[in-house]
């Protein structure tokens, strides 16, 4: 069964920030930045429309036809500079000024960044939860995949739990540097992989 996916654009920005918010509700690193269930539920989904705009600007975010599921990609190039210092604390002043972890999120992912090395990096994907375990997510991942093993570009992301490292060491992402333990929190896994030529 083929999955119809597109590009997309501006006028996706809520269905993508309601995606991501349903989808990431029950993850453990979204836990641990906005412990307590409502304080997630009326908070959490300020995180994800920041990180859509980001995207929506600076990448692409393709989405299945039906709505249903969504990925957040990154180019990042080879000369990539170092990292915004004020960038997670621009975040955490936009979204959650009292809440720390904000912005110490973003700097601790930031320092677990692969250098050097041009790469696609999947920073999000989502499937709402009434959909998972279909291969939604599988096909969206593979769409990109796809492209860079065309391309030659590797490509990068960071598992926030057990069940999302599985299906992607299946998709052919291997374990790099050293997993983030969060302070008090849960692990963060930083996964490679190399495209495949055929």
């Amino acid at each position: 069964m083929g999955v119809a996916i597109r590009t997309a654009g501006e006028s996706d920005r809520e269905l993508v920030v309601r995606l991501l918010d349903e989808a990431f509700q029950d993850d453990p690193v979204s836990g641990w930045v906005f412990p307590g269930d409502e304080y997630r539920r009326t908070t959490h989904h300020r995180l994800m429309a920041a990180f859509t705009e980001i995207v929506l600007a600076e990448g692409r975010i393709d989405v299945t036809e039906d709505g249903t599921a969504c990925a957040l990609w990154l180019p990042v190039p080879a000369e990539e500079h170092e990292p915004e210092d004020d960038g997670p604390a621009q975040l955490r002043a936009a979204v959650d000024p009292e809440n720390e972890r904000v912005e110490l999120i973003g700097r601790l992912t930031a320092g677990i960044h692969p250098v050097g090395r041009a790469h696609e990096y999947l920073w999000m994907i989502a499937v709402t939860p009434d959909r998972q375990g279909e291969g939604l997510g599988t096909a969206l991942v593979q769409h990109v995949l796809d492209r860079c093993d065309r391309e030659n570009v590797s490509t990068y992301l960071e598992a926030s739990n057990a069940r999302s490292r599985a299906l992607y060491e299946r998709l052919g992402f291997e374990l790099t540097g050293t997993p983030l333990d969060l302070p008090d929190g849960p692990r963060i896994w930083p996964m490679w992989r190399e495209p495949r030529t055929h």
